[in-house]
């Protein structure tokens, strides 16, 4: 899905603008919070109260101390909801120790109250080029829940021990009071990292990520680096561009990454919780992408396997940029698997991308399942039962994040599509150079098309009387539709 970076900066009346708004209205987002949330929101900034260890909730409960961490944060630049921080050390007898500080959202929003409730409206955070629709009232996503450099803030504290080769070596979870020393974004941190100029803990980041990296071949896990459409300021204006990320993008994702696969494990000992889940590919999926890499001309062994093979590929060829895309297919499927008391068997509590269970646990100011996922863990690392109120909500998390999900894509698809538009609306009937990465397999006249420039993916057919879409291939395309707000790009083989 594209990655949305940008912000507006032009005229508050632009057309660009009124179409954002209008699309806003479309998609039925709210665009305020309920006075009643928006009060206990801030009544809870000035004053949050920790959940004891058995799930009440009070003013009084003391929270441990881990405010001589040295954590940071790492996220795009303007990011606004700090909602992780980390710290990396060398464990004295070897291998590594991780801490990851998780956002404690359960210390500000009451169970069952007005901003639980409009949380659960929500579900997740809703991202525009020209603004963000949140899931909790920014005085706390970015400002008193929000792990803001520089000040103490209640987390959610995982203690994650590696080995040297950094496979997992214990993990436990438990409630403290955190503070960031610094707030730093991917550019920056691989510059220093690639000069050799970063001190421990951040040089720690590319080691354990290399580590962890290493591991995820080891368990088959499914990586694929397909080019993302990425909308960018431009000097005040606007442009769409592919987007590769940096490697200090992937080696802080394997730290998410292992504390949501700690929390699943954490969560199947206990016999409760909430998996991020993904079925495995049905039957024939893997033989009929052997068949598209050989059309493809992608060189693909046989005795090389789906997840390996997916690791040698570069996404910057054209051919390889198309089976990568093709590849998004397997990838389909994902949903929420909830239990209370029987864990589901191993086949069912799998993310087969991920090869193991896996949990959404680290962004709780953005999702809502992560607020659950946290209170089951903090209980199943303690040896306690989970509240009254998590277990309450488990039945219906997994349709409601469904809901949710959907609707995040149907907004960040219909973003693009809108500034496509908009770049594109004065180009109609311009021919293009473009990369066909997908064609149907019902109608091989119907495809999708990568352009070369400007970063635009859109529908293209066959020219009229003119012979099927060539995967794999550069062909020249015309602009046929191009309307913001209206009709999205189309494209015909020119």
């Amino acid at each position: 899905m594209p990655r949305l970076h940008m912000h507006v900066t032009d005229a508050a009346e632009s057309p660009l603008r009124l179409a954002l708004h209008e699309l806003r209205g479309r998609l039925e987002t709210p665009d305020h919070f309920p006075p009643t949330a928006q009060a206990e929101a801030e009544s809870a900034a000035r004053a949050p109260r920790i959940p004891a260890a058995d799930g009440a909730v009070t003013g009084e409960h003391t929270l441990e101390d881990a405010t001589d961490l040295p954590l940071f944060t790492l996220d795009p630049p303007g990011s606004l909801d700090l909602g992780q921080a980390m710290s990396l050390a060398r464990r004295p007898g070897g291998g590594y120790r991780v801490h990851y500080a998780i956002a404690d959202v359960a210390a500000f929003v009451t169970p069952g109250g007005a901003l639980d409730a409009e949380a659960h409206h929500r579900v997740t955070t809703l991202y525009f080029p020209d603004e963000r629709v949140p899931l909790h009232p920014p005085v706390l996503s970015e400002g008193a829940a929000g792990l803001l450099p520089d000040r103490d803030r209640p987390a959610v504290l995982w203690q994650l021990d590696l080995d040297a080769d950094g496979a997992p070596a214990g993990a436990r979870v438990r409630r403290a009071l955190v503070r960031s020393r610094a707030r730093l974004d991917y550019a920056a941190v691989q510059k220093i990292l690639d000069d050799g100029t970063a001190e421990e803990p951040l040089a720690l980041l590319r080691e354990i990520g290399l580590l962890r990296e290493e591991q995820e071949v080891a368990r088959g896990a499914i990586s694929l680096n397909v080019p993302e459409q990425e909308i960018v300021e431009d000097g005040g204006s606007y442009r769409l561009a592919y987007r590769a990320p940096l490697p200090a993008y992937g080696w802080n994702a394997q730290i998410s990454l292992l504390t949501g696969m700690a929390a699943a494990e954490l969560m199947l000992s206990a016999g409760t919780g909430i998996l991020r889940t993904l079925p495995s590919a049905p039957d024939g999926s893997v033989a009929r992408l052997r068949l598209t890499a050989r059309a493809l001309g992608v060189d693909w062994p046989h005795h090389t396997s789906y997840a390996a093979l997916l690791r040698t590929l570069d996404p910057r060829r054209p051919a390889h940029a198309a089976f990568l895309q093709d590849c998004t297919a397997l990838l389909r499927g994902a949903g929420y698997t909830a239990f209370d008391g029987t864990p589901p068997p191993a086949s069912e509590a799998l993310h087969a991308a991920v090869a193991a269970p896996y949990a959404h646990a680290t962004a709780p100011l953005r999702r809502l399942v992560d607020r659950y996922t946290s209170e089951l863990c903090l209980a199943a690392s303690a040896g306690t039962e989970a509240p009254a109120w998590v277990r309450g909500a488990l039945a219906d998390l997994p349709r409601e994040m469904e809901l949710g999900t959907r609707r995040a894509h149907r907004v960040e698809r219909a973003c693009v599509d809108l500034v496509e538009a908009a770049l594109l609306r004065d180009r109609v009937g311009e021919v293009f150079e473009g990369l066909v990465v997908e064609i149907q397999e019902k109608d091989p006249t119907q495809g999708t098309v990568h352009l070369v420039d400007p970063a635009v993916i859109g529908p293209v057919e066959a020219a009229p009387e003119g012979p099927a879409l060539p995967l794999g291939r550069r062909i020249p395309v015309r602009l046929t539709e191009a309307d913001p707000g209206h009709r999205p790009v189309r494209f015909t083989a020119a």
